[in-house]
This record gives C-alpha cells, sequence and structure tokens, in this order.
C-alpha cells in the first residue's frame, strides 16, 4: 500500500466500532465490508484499485479489527445491519456502492434489501449466506438452538491461542488460505494481530464471532430482502471454496438483476486469490450504467 488510510470512529448501538477512510474526497462512495474473523484492513489492495474514481472505506464489523467487542457477544446479522446503517449514515451519500465478503456479503445484500433506495450497486464474493443444505436451513429450530449453546459453552472454555511470534501467526493464516503469498498473508496477519502484555499475539476478533447464532440467517427472510433489491447486483464464487454455487442450489434466484462470476483457481477469499480478475470485472461493472448490466444479463440468461 503506497497510502495508509485513516481510522475513524463512530457509535452504534452503543458500541464504539471503527472504519477506514482511503480517501479521494468528492469522488463516489464505496464501502468494504468484509468477513467473519477478518478486519477492515483485509481490503488494502481492493481499495488501492478503487481510488481513482471513487471514495473508498472500509468498516471493521462489530467484535473485529479495531471495533469493540459486544456485550454478551451477540453478532447476529441484524446487528451487522445496523452497524452497516449507522456507519452509511455518518457518511451521509446516498446511493452508495457497497462491496462485501462473505459474512460480509451478507450484511451487504441484506442492507441493500432493507435499503433500496440507498445503494447504487453491489458486489458480494460468496456473500449470499449459508447454503440449503447447511444446519441453520435444514434442521429443525430446537436443534440450532441447542447446536449455538454448545458452541458458545465450548468457547467459554478454551483458552484463545496466543503466538510467541508472529511468523507463526503467519503460518496459521496460510494454513487457512493456502492461496495466499508469504506478503499478503503478512500484511493481514499483523493487521489482525493485537499484542498482550507478557508479548505474545493473539487475533483482534472476539473468540465469540465464531459461534453460529440460531436466528439471523433464515432463507425465508432472506428471500423477501433480496427481492427487494432493486440495484444491480455482481456475484462472485471461487471454483476451490467450500462453498456453493448460488445458482444452482437457488439462493440467487430472488434477485431480479445480478450476473454470477464463477473465478477458477481461487477459494473462499477469491479477492486475495484471484486479485487482478477481480478488480478488472468489479471495476468494469461498477463502470457501466444499470441499464447496460441488465441487458447483459439478459443476454447470458438467452445464451444459457
Amino acid at each position: 500500500m503506497s497510502k495508509e488510510p485513516t481510522a475513524h470512529q463512530l457509535s452504534s448501538h452503543r458500541l464504539k466500532l471503527n472504519y477506514w477512510d482511503y480517501g479521494s474526497n468528492g469522488k463516489p462512495g464505496v464501502v468494504l465490508v468484509h468477513g467473519g474473523l477478518d478486519h477492515g484492513r483485509s481490503w488494502d489492495w481492493v481499495a488501492a484499485s478503487l481510488l481513482d474514481d471513487y471514495h473508498v472505506y472500509a468498516l471493521d464489523l462489530r467484535g473485529h479489527g479495531d471495533s469493540a467487542w459486544s456485550p454478551g457477544a451477540i453478532y447476529s446479522v441484524a446487528e451487522h445491519v445496523l452497524d452497516l446503517a449507522a456507519l452509511c449514515d455518518v457518511l451521509g451519500e446516498t446511493p452508495l456502492t457497497l462491496i462485501g465478503h462473505s459474512l460480509g456479503g451478507v450484511i451487504a445484500l441484506n442492507y441493500t434489501g432493507t435499503f433500496p433506495d440507498r445503494v447504487k450497486k453491489v458486489v458480494a464474493i460468496e456473500g449470499m449466506g449459508p447454503p440449503p443444505t447447511h444446519h441453520s436451513q435444514k434442521d429443525p429450530y430446537p436443534d440450532r438452538m441447542r447446536r449455538w449453546i454448545d458452541q458458545v459453552r465450548d468457547i467459554e472454555r478454551r483458552v484463545p491461542r496466543a503466538y510467541t511470534d508472529i511468523n507463526l501467526a503467519v503460518a496459521r493464516m496460510r494454513e487457512a488460505n493456502p492461496h495466499l503469498s508469504e506478503e499478503v498473508a503478512h500484511h493481514l496477519t499483523v493487521h489482525g494481530l493485537k499484542q498482550h502484555a507478557d508479548g505474545s499475539y493473539g487475533w483482534k476478533f472476539d473468540p465469540f464471532v465464531r459461534a453460529w447464532p440460531p436466528y439471523g440467517f433464515d432463507s425465508t427472510q432472506a428471500r423477501t430482502l433480496l427481492e427487494r433489491i432493486e440495484c444491480p447486483v455482481l456475484l462472485f464464487r471461487g471454483m476451490e471454496s467450500w462453498s456453493t454455487d448460488p445458482e444452482k442450489d437457488g439462493r440467487a434466484k430472488p434477485l431480479r438483476n445480478y450476473r454470477l462470476i464463477n473465478v477458477p483457481k481461487a477459494g473462499h477469499w477469491l479477492h486475495h486469490d484471484q486479485l487482478e480478475l477481480f478488480v478488472k470485472e468489479t471495476r468494469e461493472f461498477l463502470a457501466v450504467s444499470e441499464s447496460c448490466v441488465a441487458e447483459k444479463q439478459i443476454q447470458l440468461e438467452k445464451a444459457v
């Protein structure tokens, strides 16, 4: 990164949240929303590629990065959408463009369905939420409640892992995503760690964000929000990811105007794994008019 972003704080739900301002005043606003166990600085390369034409911001979700941990350790989609709404209100610009990864994509799409007039375009990287086969969709509610309670109790008993050396944490980062280069993994790790009083390092995210809430990912509720989205949506999926194809499993069906790009040689974090392709397709999508996006989608549907 040639230029460090500026950190700012805002209040949402009595929580102090952090967001990063990459600059380019006076240009159209783009808000970047990271995924679970991640942080806003994971977008540094994407932000740098957009600065010539956009004013770029990146939010640290509650319980992540330099934002506060939620009292009671509740991290539902609704609360994350509330926080994104607070940030958008602070920025005071409408309509904005939203780019989200994983949980961040879910948040961006849910916000857009809630406030369709406030969003110009959405880019979602594997952000359609869990597939129909996931336990959050197919298990009865009592089973989901039991699973969440067991997860929380397990986290309470666990001692968070500490690293005596940053390089050990970098190795763990690359273990989670083998596609990462040493340089990218080091950057993500440095901004994702905090140092303890004894000199060791730990991840910034709240361990309780790992627990899967028994509510908030209901497919029926999500469908009603997706159906309300009026703006164009660009979906990305890594072909080496654990995530399934949202067209084949039906999750993309409620969207009126979207295009899906399946990216080879990319996993769940495809904006790191195939940065050049992601940036190229995203910039093209953001640059064209909404009518052109819709026309391209119709052409794709006819081709199929």
